[in-house]
């Protein structure tokens, strides 16, 4: 073997492998795009889960809210009605003397 069908063997062996390279970054490329698409679709049920939850919370909350503005409202007609008694009975004290 002279030296040209040396090169042209070194040549065409470093080519092959070239394109096993290539081919292998393909496949892996290949999955790697898959499992960003994998992700992202993770991320997105992620992310309508989140928005259900913040929304059952704030529901929650406002129920709540109303469920204690609904206490507190009894105890301030309470404490309402007291204060006009008492009221009451300043108003017949004074207008008595």
């Amino acid at each position: 073997m002279d030296a040209n069908e040396k090169s042209l063997t070194l040549f065409q062996t470093r080519v092959r492998q070239m394109i096993l390279k290539f081919s292998e970054l393909k496949k892996e490329n290949e999955e790697l795009y898959a499992m960003v698409d994998q992700k992202e679709a993770e991320v997105k049920k992620l992310e309508a889960q989140l928005t259900q939850a913040r929304n059952d919370y704030n529901s929650l909350k406002m129920a709540k809210m109303l469920e204690i503005t609904n206490g507190d409202l009894e105890s301030a007609k309470a404490k309402v009605a007291k204060m006009i008694r008492e009221v009451d009975k300043v108003v017949k004290l004074l207008s008595a003397e």
